[in-house]
């Protein structure tokens, strides 16, 4: 029997699929539904006069979850963006911000006021403006192939506003439903106007968050939908790509082009031409025959390896490899396709031809899929990159499967429905399985996932790019505003394809497209080269000698750093806040910074200054204070690299030129200091093993850094310091810049950590 619509009594349309649950003997009830979604206890929230629904989240201050209705509360699916069940508390619950529900078209409306001067940003992964007032984004996964900065929906779906008031202060909005909901600023101007979701499916809750800065909002989503795990070292550094290197041969001629060249990089990755007849988890018998001799080789010479798994399994047999496809047998006796509406195994074509579909809503699908790692990481691969995961089908107007489509849905997540209420989830469940099949795999390391779809909360289990990008100007000018409103939405670990993924770039201009792109892209958390099939070589060198050298400073600059960073990557995985940073962090109360997306934030010490159009020339906005240029000291004076400067107030880590992440110690450690208006300075360096999970045990050296100046003589000590790691006997440098009749100069000193350096500030 097809299942064909029904109405349910919230006045909502849902699909018959949605309610499968009951056809296949597995009913959970209301009561149940309401238990897993945390809302069981009804007595922890409070019923408005207009009939809404409010409770206080029991995890986070400042937050309430708002309903349309009790009725609503109890019903609610639960959340596929927490990391744990919405969990009200007793006690009372308000914010400046809530929501009117309504129900407009068939779609269930959430409307929220917001007042005059207010800068909206997050939604997620959208090309175009940092800034979205005035936007309209849907959230619905999409494979986006060469996307505009007015594309509706691209790979990931991320249903969140950060609001940042006239004043400063600040309020998160983010509508949980995993439905495909459009968010709607178009009314938001200078004066005012409303944030709108419309979503279909059921009534959704709306949950808000209102702090006093845009730092504790985002760090608050965190403690909702989780933080990132500690990445390995390596994954920090930079990585070269393309679709494809082919075969075995030419990979290794591209890990001896970096070496030869004194280029650093950690990774060369793997896309789908390494496999048999495009079969996931096969390696092609002639080009790839001997994979753990290649990943040994590729290890020898201090890279990783990244390889591509899709989601889609051939199930053609005649293309099957010769003595049969395990993944595919195996998958169809377990019974862990993703099926048609009526009840039979859905097939859709991709890469292999046509293909089935794991179901990663099902545990013991996860649980199969995570099992297929086991022999494949065995060959030495250290990462796994899973793409195609919206899930993208080919030659269907959709370019999906079908919404009616049925997911065998475990109860936690709220039993069997329809791929239209899973659709934006499934990347983040297959990456989710990922994740698991690499630790089992391989316990003692952390594990490396990247992913092209997402959902709000993916973070937790994979880093991920702002997909397949173009090789053009506007395209460059949307790595920034992308991977900082990426940022604002939960994901610190991202970046664009460094040089553009579509096409070989303007004619005539592709190297100095190339090298404007990487010279501020080797900065960006997620630093990565890629390009398609069919394009013109794109690595460092394969422009001439002049985009080379920019290339090679702007990624060695990216090593030099790399003790920030990771310390950076730390801060992330503690607190929520991203890497990359939106300027008006630095002074959330200057509303002459809220547009700007030229410049961009590392942490809170470095500013970073790009020219994103092709004329370039354009004046570095600067916020208020003193900033101190670093491109000399860090080795980095070729004009088409960003500028980079330091905070007054800040100590900045750094280390030596090296080739990857591991190649030596830390030593000598180089301290840059510039101090503020009272002589002071602070900052902080973490360090692990880069690798394993001691630091979860105590296995790490948190330092915090101090300077204090006489005005002849500046002291840098250590202030405090946490974990249990022995301090490294090394050396320090110190480098104190300090401004003086507006031109910067730098008094140096050096010790060994631990011990007073001091530095004298005048010199014969």
């Amino acid at each position: 029997m097809r299942l064909n619509e029904m109405r349910t009594n919230d006045s909502t349309t849902r699909t018959r699929a949605d309610a499968v649950m009951m056809a296949c003997g597995l009913a959970i009830g209301v009561a149940g539904l309401a238990a897993m979604s945390g809302c069981s206890s009804m007595q922890a929230g409070r019923t408005l006069a207009d009939g809404r629904f409010v409770e206080r989240l029991s995890n986070v201050e400042g937050a309430a979850c708002y309903h349309s209705s009790e009725a609503a509360a109890k019903d609610a699916l639960p959340s596929m963006a927490m990391q744990r069940p919405r969990t009200p508390a007793r006690g009372s619950a308000a914010t400046s911000e809530s929501p009117a529900f309504s129900v407009e078209n068939e779609r269930q409306t959430a409307k929220i006021r917001v007042g005059a001067g207010t800068s909206l940003y997050g939604t997620g992964e959208v090309g175009g403006p940092l800034l979205r007032n005035g936007r309209r984004v849907e959230c619905w996964n999409t494979d986006a192939y060469g996307y505009s900065g007015d594309s509706a929906s691209l790979y990931k779906s991320h249903p969140w506003v950060l609001g940042v008031r006239a004043d400063g202060t600040a309020f998160g909005v983010l509508a949980d439903t995993t439905y495909r909901c459009e968010i709607d600023l178009t009314s938001v101007n200078d004066n005012g106007g409303e944030i709108v979701f419309r979503a279909v499916g059921p009534s959704f809750p709306v949950i808000v968050i209102e702090r006093n800065s845009p730092q504790e909002v985002v760090g608050a989503l965190s403690i909702l939908t989780g933080r990132i795990e500690m990445p390995p070292k390596w994954a920090i550094g930079y990585h070269q790509c393309r679709y494809s290197y082919e075969p075995d041969t030419r990979v290794m001629e591209i890990a001896n082009g970096f070496r030869s060249r004194d280029i650093p990089c950690d990774v060369i990755w793997h896309d789908i031409d390494y496999m048999n007849k495009y079969m996931c988890f096969t390696f092609d018998p002639v080009k790839f025959s001997d994979p753990t001799r290649h990943n040994a080789d590729l290890h020898k010479l201090g890279f990783r390896t990244v390889w591509m798994i899709d989601p889609g399994i051939g199930a053609e047999k005649a293309k099957h490899p010769a003595g049969g496809y395990s993944v595919y047998e195996s998958g169809t006796a377990g019974n862990h396709w993703v099926q048609r509406a009526d009840g039979t195994t859905y097939q859709g074509e991709v890469w292999p031809g046509w293909c089935v579909f794991p179901d990663y809503t099902r545990r013991e699908t996860r649980t199969w899929w995570a099992g297929l790692y086991k022999d494949f990481m065995a060959t030495g691969i250290d990462g796994v990159w899973n793409d195609m995961n919206e899930p993208a089908v080919f030659n269907v107007q959709s370019k999906t499967m079908p919404e009616d489509n049925v997911h065998r849905a475990d109860a936690e997540f709220g039993g069997p429905g329809s791929h239209a209420r899973f659709h934006n989830v499934y990347g983040m469940l297959m990456v989710k399985a990922t994740r698991e099949g690499i630790m089992a795999a391989n316990p003692g390391k952390r594990p490396f996932v990247l992913s092209r779809a997402g959902y709000i909360g993916s973070h937790r289990y994979a880093a991920s790019w702002t997909g397949d990008n173009k090789a053009d100007w506007d395209h460059l000018s949307y790595s920034v505003p992308m991977a900082l409103n990426l940022g604002l939405s939960g994901q610190p670990f991202v970046g664009p394809d460094i040089g553009g993924f579509d096409g070989n770039g303007p004619k005539g201009e592709e190297g100095k497209l190339f090298g404007r792109w990487m010279g501020f892209g080797a900065l960006l958390p997620f630093a990565r080269g890629h390009t398609a099939k069919g394009n013109i070589d794109k690595e460092p060198w394969a422009f001439g000698t002049q985009v080379e050298e920019t290339c090679r400073q702007a990624i060695t600059m990216r090593y030099r750093l790399l003790p920030y960073y990771y310390t950076l990557f730390h801060e992330a995985a503690t607190t929520g806040l991203p890497v990359a940073r939106p300027l008006f962090f630095a002074d959330p109360k200057d509303r002459s910074l809220r547009a700007e997306d030229d410049s961009f934030l590392i942490g809170d010490a470095l500013l970073v200054g790009t020219q994103p159009s092709r004329e370039g020339g354009r004046a570095i906005v600067m916020p208020r204070g003193e900033w101190a240029p670093m491109n000399e000291a860090l080795g980095a004076q070729d004009p088409e690299v960003a500028r980079v400067f330091l905070k007054e107030g800040c100590i900045l880590p750094t280390g030596p030129a090296i080739e990857y992440a591991d190649e030596k110690p830390l030593d000598p450690l180089t301290l840059y200091v510039v101090l503020d208006k009272d002589g002071k300075a602070s900052g902080a360096l973490y360090e692990d093993a880069g690798e394993g999970w001691g630091f979860k045990k105590g296995e790490y050296l948190l330092t915090t850094y101090g300077a204090t100046s006489s005005g002849k003589e500046a002291t840098i000590r250590v202030t405090s310091s946490q974990g249990n790691w022995e301090r490294p006997s090394r050396n320090v440098n110190v480098i104190v810049m300090m401004k003086q009749e507006d031109q910067w100069v730098t008094y140096g000193g050096s010790g060994k950590d631990g011990g007073e350096i001091k530095v004298p500030l005048w010199k014969w």
